[in-house]
């Protein structure tokens, strides 16, 4: 698992750096202002849950659990749901996506609060 979510990290982290580059290159001027800003946000979520995933495969290595693999779960669909959401809401349209939007948004939640829980059950 630990080679999972590095790799996971990763790829979120590349991906996350593409669509920041696509929105400040590609985006600009196409997209209202505001849509732009929910791009962006979209792409800054990612990055900061790749990271995530990344502290999940460190922490995996360290102390495997079912408690860290579950937060690494979270943030994977978080990203899927929230920031997959915004993206495609901005770039299709389809605003009706944005109802999912708060789902991976409690995602990113659980995925945290498993991780606190994984971190006070850490030996020493």
């Amino acid at each position: 698992m630990v080679r999972l979510w590095l790799v996971l990290g990763g790829v979120n982290a590349f991906i996350a750096v593409a669509a920041g580059a696509f929105a400040a290159h590609g985006l600009r001027g196409k997209l209202e202002p505001r849509m732009l800003e929910v791009f962006e946000t979209a792409a800054r979520y990612q990055m900061y849950h790749a990271l995530a995933l990344l502290a999940v495969g460190w922490l995996a290595a360290r102390s495997p659990s079912p408690v860290v693999t579950a937060a690494g779960w979270c943030f994977l669909a978080g990203i899927v749901l929230f920031s997959g959401s915004l993206y495609v809401l901005t770039t299709a349209g389809l605003g009706q996506l944005g109802i999912i939007t708060p789902i991976g948004g409690t995602l990113f939640l659980a995925g945290w609060a498993l991780m606190i829980v994984a971190a006070v059950r850490l030996e020493q």
